[in-house]
């Protein structure tokens, strides 16, 4: 299983794993914040859907290439498992990203962002509780904990999109 306890040879946690849970949080949490931010900034249904598509792409790479910058700056890393942390990393935040999309699409833009948000939570949950289960710890606070952070970036960015509406809003 991905969030086992496995270790590798030299005794740290599976690149594979750290790259998918790392991609997989960064894409729930980036994605949200952005989404509710360019809302309350913009209201633009538009702008929201070109920010998510950004994100799984820009941001991705971005991500990736400072896990891998990451990992090559530890001591004894091998260059096979920098690679396996750079593409897991890659993978899962794309993927996840772009999952924040189908609602955008299909449904008005409030809508989609309380669906989004609930497919989020729903993300960080299943997370929260595998990590939980494979650190043998009770999953309540954990769970709790990653959901509070979570809350944070979007109500800072909800009042940051309102902020810069106020402050440059030609209308």
């Amino acid at each position: 299983m991905v969030w086992s306890k496995r270790k590798t040879k030299k005794g740290s946690i599976n690149p594979f794993k750290s790259g998918l849970n790392f991609g997989l949080t960064s894409a729930v949490i980036t994605t949200l914040g952005l989404m509710i931010g360019l809302l309350a900034g913009t209201g633009s249904k538009l702008a929201v859907l070109g920010g998510i598509l950004t994100i799984a792409i820009a941001d991705a790479f971005s991500d990736a290439l400072g896990m891998h910058i990451s990992e090559e700056s530890k001591d004894g890393d091998k260059q096979k498992e920098i690679w396996q942390t750079t593409i897991a990393t890659l993978a899962s935040k794309f993927l996840f990203a772009i999952t924040f999309i189908l609602p955008v699409i299909l449904v008005d833009i409030k809508s989609a962002v309380i669906i989004n948000c609930l497919w989020g939570v729903f993300l960080l949950t299943i997370i929260s509780l595998m990590i939980a289960k494979s650190q043998k710890r009770k999953p309540l606070g954990i769970i709790a904990e990653h959901l509070f952070i979570a809350s944070i970036v979007i109500v800072v960015s909800y009042f940051a999109g309102v902020l810069i509406n106020r402050l440059f809003s030609e209308t």
